[in-house]
């Protein structure tokens, strides 16, 4: 066998069930003559098919697995809960568990791991070998190349069995620690939908369409072909269809009860959006600057002498309306009225500063690229940016409000409900 990783070992044969007992012969039978005898023999195996204990169906194949196929769903349509006396079945509790698990599964990480421990526990396996021995004996193999050949191949198999079977023992897991939050989901969905039947708010079949349309588009399938997909990862569609008809309904009932009740102030959005902070980019600056040029070489002397009229000129200042009369009065100082910028576009420190600053105000001298620089902030414009904040600030406020309002309606629909759990 190739010293090379596997899936997980084939499942052992389905062992056989015991035949079933002869009946025991009456005492009239042994006073048979031969030729009864002879024909009791010629006839043992359609007898053998009617007994009632025999081992062999006396159904046809295909009417056999229609047996076997009802008989499976008849246990998972058996009633796990009543709500209102409606009936939430096992096979519903199933599905919506399988269906939560499906974004939750094991890391790569985790799951590399486990696939690593699960290969050298086959490699070792000596069972792994021998029927690896088989395989090349069954197959007749007479050459170093055909037994190359079928090793990557029996490896290949081994892996993808592994892989396979551990996807299946996880999500198995998480199915199954799942099940009580699947109860929880459905009793609560139950009470919803009854809530908005009798409010007559029960999402339109429609609506429900355009949404799982909507993501069968974004995966690039067509409807059919993401039910077939879903179908695949052991879920009915109707699955999801159930999640969002109860979660759509609901919505409407509470807004038609309780929506008059919802009311959002200016002064509670003003209040979300002060705690959030403003962004730099939230508002851009109307600025002035002076700079007092300095020479590509200059000494502590020279520098300390143009802050020093630097500090002179912010002293005077009064307003942005005479900052262009005070920098004629220093030689060498230029006048820049910058107008509207986004801070982002202004270096730190200054961009801080200015930022801080209120209207109206100079910043202290500070060294600039060319030279001395003093800043005026001669006001602010508030960018479409703060509508849109305001906007989310409101909606946000509303979906707390009306989360408050449901959970507290179903609150009182579950005490007043009768559940009962089998």
């Amino acid at each position: 066998m190739p010293g090379q990783p596997s899936g997980t070992q084939a499942p052992p044969a389905a062992e056989e069930a015991p035949a079933a007992k002869p009946k025991a012969e009456k005492p009239a039978a042994k006073a048979k003559d031969a030729t009864a005898a002879k024909t009791k023999t010629k006839d043992a195996g359609a007898a053998k098919a009617k007994e009632p204990n025999s081992t062999v169906s006396a159904l046809p194949p295909d009417e056999a697995e229609q047996k076997t196929a009802r008989g499976t769903k008849s246990s998972g349509q058996s009633i796990a809960v009543l709500v209102n006396d409606e009936p939430i079945t096992a096979y519903e509790i199933q599905q919506r568990a399988t269906f939560a698990s499906l974004g939750s599964g094991a890391s790569n990480d985790q799951f590399k791991s486990k696939a690593e421990a699960r290969w050298k526990q086959i490699v070792k396996d000596p069972k792994t070998n021998e029927r690896f021995k088989e395989l090349l004996q069954k197959n007749n193999v007479t050459t170093k190349e055909e037994a190359q050949a079928l090793q990557a191949k029996f490896v290949k198999d081994l892996q993808q069995n592994m892989v396979e079977q551990l996807k299946r023992e996880m999500r198995s897991g998480v199915v199954a620690s799942n099940r009580e939050k699947a109860v929880e989901e459905l009793v609560e969905e139950k009470l919803k939908l009854q809530e908005a039947k009798r409010l007559n708010a029960v999402t339109d079949e429609a609506e429900i369409d355009k949404i799982i349309s909507g993501i069968a588009e974004r995966n690039k399938m067509t409807m059919a072909q993401f039910a077939e997909h879903m179908k695949g990862m052991g879920v009915d569609v109707k699955t999801m269809r159930a999640r969002f008809r109860a979660e759509l309904s609901w919505r409407e009932v509470i807004r038609r009860r309780f929506g008059h009740l919802i009311n959002i102030t200016d002064r509670d959005v003003d209040r979300l959006v002060a705690t959030a902070g403003a962004g730099e980019d939230d508002v851009e600056l109307q600025l002035q600057r002076i700079t007092l040029a300095l020479p590509a070489k200059v000494d502590q002397k020279l520098i300390a002498q143009r802050i020093a009229e630097a500090d002179g000129v912010a002293a005077r200042y009064s307003g942005c309306a005479n900052t262009a009369a005070l920098a004629a009065t220093v030689q060498g100082a230029k006048f820049e009225d910058l107008g509207t910028r986004k801070p982002a576009t202004i270096p730190e420190p200054t961009r801080t500063l200015l930022l801080n600053a209120r209207d109206g105000d100079m910043l202290p001298p500070s060294v600039g690229q060319a030279g001395i620089e003093i800043w005026a902030v001669c006001g602010r414009k508030v960018l479409k940016a703060d509508d849109q904040k305001r906007e989310m600030a409101q909606g946000e406020l509303r979906q707390k409000e009306f989360e408050i309002l449901a959970k507290k309606h179903l609150k009182d629909l579950r005490q007043d409900a009768a559940i009962e759990f089998r």
